[in-house]
């Protein structure tokens, strides 16, 4: 491994209630996938010094939830600029950092930030309006009510590596968006990029202590996540990292928004356009590296047409340029971390044995860096790794199928459930795949795109996680629903004490006044009902009348 100096690369830190703050827990390198060598440090933030980051974040969470949307909208508006201004800095950072080219880093990660940062403070006040809440109980119905929606408080967001920028900022913004506060913990191995999210909210003015971003180790996050001062916890990994997340809130109850792993299906039909499904799928498999959470992972393909399809997805495939240091334009980069490479590696091996054939690809390259070429395999089936696992990695399997039907199945047949994708020319078919496709996102002759649309929620089924990020029902995983209701009455309640003989009377006829299914029957009751004093004095003529509706 090629190394500079430690006294030779920038050193940066955490950011806790606005201002830089060096950590005491030692120092971690951040290094290019691409050939291996130490470009910056970060100082990590001991226990006492993270756990300040929420006592600031708990702290200014009063005056942050209080401040108007309009108020709140500014400053995404601001964070906004800000991103927009070092985009081209930021890119370079992610290519250096995590391994993608810059053109994929302004794509995948700068362009869908800066959208969801104009979504949300175009739309947020919007989507968050407190909703008036007609009665359907009669008794009820004089009352004013709404149902409004209040943050959590702090929130904890644990982000990955694969998309250090992209990822974070809409999650971090959203929080931000609907009155929380954030303590952001980055990826280990993509920290520099995390810690400039920090720099670009003290640019952008946010006022200190809404967000705070730590550099920190495996330790000192987990006991983050046991913090009963944090109010929900937003997590974005893998399954296994899932679950002692999930495990180690349960503690204080802290609830969590999980955003796991995939092995995303595609299914190419008899009819689809097979040189539009070869196009999209090979992005799908191979853009960042196939480090994708919705990635094509596996190809389940009409025999009919199976051969062209194939003889197209090789043509594309083979044409897919490594991107190295020194190559300026290029598609595909460095898987981000060594181990990363040997799951990879060990999935194609796996499959070799089993049968698989290596049609492209398949060998580890004798470079510095910790490069995979893009790989297609047949022959492939369930028995197989890299058909039930998530490979995380530039490696596509295809299998042919006799039928729809099949196809379906076997999409279906896997504990993940994030994203699928049909191509198809048929809109019979698309329908039937985005009815029986088990995935939070079904996308027809494209994948992966929805990612970028904000308003478009982003989550899965099974073992893909638990809620959604993005558009409406993102916002609403940052808040909590609150019911409340007005009553400008001066007398007693009906149902009030006492409970005299009058009162089981008016019940025992308001029962079936107001829920039998015969109409003759009601209507016996509710005239019985409305003899009785107690209603009356209670409600009047006026009201009653107002809410005659509810009696039919």
């Amino acid at each position: 491994m090629s190394v500079n100096p430690p006294d030779r690369v920038p050193l940066l830190h955490s950011w806790v209630g606005g201002r830089e703050v060096e950590g005491r827990a030692g120092r971690r390198a951040a290094t290019c996938p691409a050939d291996r060598v130490v470009f910056g440090e970060a100082s990590l933030l001991d226990l006492e010094q993270a756990r300040s980051a929420v006592a600031v974040a708990r702290e200014a969470f009063p005056a942050w939830s209080r401040a108007s949307f309009a108020e709140r909208a500014r400053a995404l508006e601001r964070l906004r600029d800000a991103v927009l201004a070092e985009a081209d800095d930021l890119a370079r950072l992610v290519e250096r950092e995590q391994g993608k080219p810059a053109a994929e880093a302004h794509a995948a990660e700068i362009l869908p930030s800066l959208e969801a940062l104009k979504h949300l403070a175009g739309r947020g006040e919007d989507l968050l309006r407190e909703e008036p809440l007609e009665a359907e109980l009669l008794l009820l119905a004089h009352k004013d009510a709404r149902v409004v929606y209040e943050p959590w408080g702090v929130v904890l967001a644990i982000t990955p590596w694969n998309y250090p920028f992209g990822l974070p900022l809409p999650i971090v913004a959203t929080a931000l968006a609907a009155g929380n506060t954030v303590v952001l913990k980055p990826a280990p191995s993509t920290t520099l990029t995390g810690l400039r999210i920090g720099a670009l909210a003290r640019r952008a003015g946010l006022p200190d202590g809404v967000l705070s971003v730590v550099a920190v180790d495996d330790d000192v996050a987990a006991r983050l996540v046991e913090d009963p001062r944090i109010g929900k916890i937003v997590f974005t990994g893998s399954v296994a990292t899932g679950k002692k997340v999930m495990a180690a809130a349960a503690q204080n109850l802290t609830p969590v928004l999980l955003e796991l792993g995939g092995k995303d299906p595609a299914v190419v039909c008899a009819d689809a356009d097979l040189d539009r499904a070869a196009r999209g799928i090979v992005w799908g498999a191979f853009m960042n590296a196939g480090q994708t959470c919705a990635s094509v992972e596996r190809v389940y393909v009409d025999r009919r047409v199976g051969e062209e399809f194939l003889k197209r997805v090789l043509e594309q495939t083979r044409q897919i340029r490594l991107h190295r240091p020194d190559a300026p334009v290029a598609e595909v980069g460095p898987l981000s971390l060594e181990r990363q490479r040997r799951i990879v590696e060990e999935h194609v091996n796996d499959a070799r044995a089993k049968g698989a054939r290596v049609l492209t690809g398949g060998e580890t390259p004798a470079t510095p860096g910790f490069f995979y070429p893009p790989t297609v395999l047949v022959d492939v089936d369930h028995t197989m790794l890299v058909m039930r696992e998530e490979t995380f990695g530039p490696v596509l399997p295809i299998m042919a199928v006799g039928s729809l039907d099949e196809a379906i199945r076997l999409a279906n047949d896997s504990d993940y459930g994030l994203t699928a994708s049909g191509w198809t020319r048929s809109r019979e078919t698309a329908r039937r795949l985005q009815r029986e496709l088990q995935a939070g996102v079904v996308s027809i002759n494209d994948c992966l795109s929805s990612f970028g649309e904000p308003a478009a929620p982003w989550g899965g089924f099974k073992r893909s996680g638990i809620g959604r990020t993005h558009g409406l029902l993102g916002l609403r995983e940052m808040v909590q629903p609150k019911y409340v209701s007005l009553d400008r009455g001066r007398g007693p309640e009906a149902w009030w004490y006492p409970y005299d003989e009058g009162y089981s009377r008016l019940l025992r006829e308001l029962n079936p006044a107001l829920h039998s299914r015969s109409l003759l029957r009601r209507l016996r009751h509710q005239l019985r009902a409305a003899r009785h004093a107690r209603l009356w004095r209670r409600f009047g003529i006026a009201r009653l009348l107002r809410g005659v509706d509810k009696l039919f």
